[in-house]
């Protein structure tokens, strides 16, 4: 198959399961793939890169869960267990609006002690605190247990939230939809169909989502495209994902990887093709596709760049998450690095907002 047929193919409505599972097999020259995701990413979004200027505020790292590929969470009496209070976490994202963001990532682990007025004050709280600031806060997890916390139906608890202040939900806790694979790394955690639920519901009520996936322990390229098949598939019913974000797997710390139980993620020509592969397939449903610098390493997010992706991701002045399973690329960016990191790369950095409003064209 030639570049000008996969890039044609992409940007009419995106290339069919079968050519997307033999790129990433290998089966297709991998850079006639990565040649034809880059122009395909030109027609459809064009050359620039944008990049958000915000704050990661993780506010528990008590979990209730036990996530196999997880190095973050603790039990409550481990010496560095944490949980801020709704207050601190206000001040964090004052503190972020006065350093330039426009926007907070607010999740956390499940703590045992949490309520859903917990839930509710952290919001209530960043809004007092930094109005104009947008929260980017709570995956479809943690939705999932905010109902349980307030015995309430799905749609009453994503009101409440959006009342209080949440604008918009990361679409993490997707790791890989295939059953089999969730059964081995996060088996307390919500299945592809709750997830599913929550993220339609959210975007039936006017709250936009990211959606993630997680690749590299103990999935397959099969996986990895019925994953996508799946995301495609909400975005044609909804138009309610902002972006797509690949999240390579950071094994180093993972109990999952240091158990032997699943590989040391994937090789950097792989990363590539699974970018490359999600802006081929995906087409102009989803036409954002972010390179995580935080998973890949800023030197590889560069050469995805080249590889379908137009998207940076946040600056996000502190990082735990990763950080703990083992990342070794730092917790934060200033805004001009991310431009001078941008400019190396050969492409126009473009500050923007939460929902891809450009703020600043350098």
């Amino acid at each position: 198959m030639s570049v000008d047929e996969l890039v044609n193919m992409a940007v009419s409505g995106g290339i069919d399961e079968g050519t997307a599972l033999r790129a990433l097999e290998g089966k297709i020259n991998p850079y006639k793939v990565l040649e034809a995701a880059h122009e395909a990413r030109l027609r459809l979004v064009g050359e620039q890169v944008t990049f958000v200027v915000n704050r990661n505020i993780n506010f528990t790292n008590v979990c209730i869960n036990r996530c196999r590929f997880c190095a973050f969470r603790r039990d409550p009496d481990d010496p560095d267990a944490y949980m801020m209070s709704p207050e601190e976490v206000g001040e964090r994202a004052a503190e972020a609006r006065d350093r330039g963001a426009t926007e907070v990532c607010v999740q956390g682990a499940l703590h045992p002690d949490a309520t859903f007025e917990y839930y509710l004050e952290i919001l209530e709280e960043i809004k007092s605190q930094a109005p104009d600031i947008h929260v980017h806060g709570y995956s479809p997890m943690e939705v999932k247990y905010c109902c349980r916390l307030a015995g309430e139906e799905l749609e009453e608890v994503l009101r409440e939230l959006k009342r209080a202040g949440l604008d918009s939900m990361p679409g993490t806790a997707a790791e890989i939809f295939s059953p089999r694979v969730r059964r081995r790394i996060c088996p307390d955690k919500i299945d592809a169909d709750e997830w599913e639920r929550i993220v339609r519901t959210a975007h039936e009520m006017g709250i936009p989502t990211t959606c993630t996936m997680m690749y590299g322990h103990v999935d397959s390229p099969r996986d990895w495209i019925d994953h996508l098949k799946r995301l495609r598939s909400i975005q044609e019913d909804t138009g309610g994902f902002t972006e797509f974000v690949p999240l390579s797997f950071v094994h180093a710390n993972s109990p999952l990887y240091r158990e032997g139980q699943a590989r040391p993620g994937v090789s950097g020509m792989t990363d590539l093709l699974v970018h490359a592969v999600a802006r081929l397939y995906l087409g102009p449903v989803i036409p954002n596709v972010q390179a995580s610098w935080v998973k890949l390493g800023v030197k590889l997010a560069q050469a995805a760049l080249h590889a379908g992706a137009n998207d940076l991701g946040g600056t996000l002045m502190e990082e735990n998450i990763s950080r703990e399973a083992g990342a070794t690329e730092g917790e934060r960016l200033e805004p001009e690095e991310m431009v001078e990191i941008i400019r190396e790369a050969g492409f126009t950095p473009v500050q923007r907002t939460t929902l891809y409003e450009p703020v600043k064209v350098y």
